[in-house]
């Protein structure tokens, strides 16, 4: 068994607050995250299994990196999470929630068995970690 890590690099505005509270509750709970700000992500992939004998690829990395256009890029990237994507109506856009909403999108859209799991990291700092199908919030 093997696995390999594709990352790729994205852009979003977003803004910590939950539609059900009001604004000054927002504030309070979220702090200045509750303002419209933005982050440079990077996204690490993996995805673990037995080398293919004829190709010597757990999955062709040019079918893996289509995937990743279709489901973060064309749906994430230089976008904002709270008006322009339909994920966190009910959700604030933290890392942990957007890593598993992340993490929802590609388990379902990589072929079973190959998907281990995420690292998305907001900044030098932070970075949340998704290794297993769970159940949460977004999708």
């Amino acid at each position: 068994m093997v696995r390999i890590t594709r990352a790729i690099e994205f852009s979003t505005s977003l803004r910590y607050c939950r539609p059900d509270l009001s604004s000054e509750e927002n504030e309070r709970l979220f702090g200045p995250q509750a303002a419209k700000h933005g982050h440079n992500y990077r996204l690490e992939v993996t995805l673990r299994g037995e080398p293919d004998p004829v190709t010597g690829m757990v999955l062709d990395l040019k079918r893996l990196q289509e995937v990743l256009d279709a489901e973060i890029m064309a749906r994430f990237d230089h976008r904002d999470l709270n008006d322009d994507t339909p994920y966190f109506e009910k959700a604030a856009p933290t890392p942990e929630n957007f890593a598993l909403v992340i993490h929802r999108l590609l388990l379902a859209a990589l072929p079973e068995g190959l998907f281990d799991g995420i690292r998305l990291e907001q900044d030098s700092t932070l970075y949340v970690e998704v290794r297993e199908a769970v159940a949460g919030v977004g999708a």
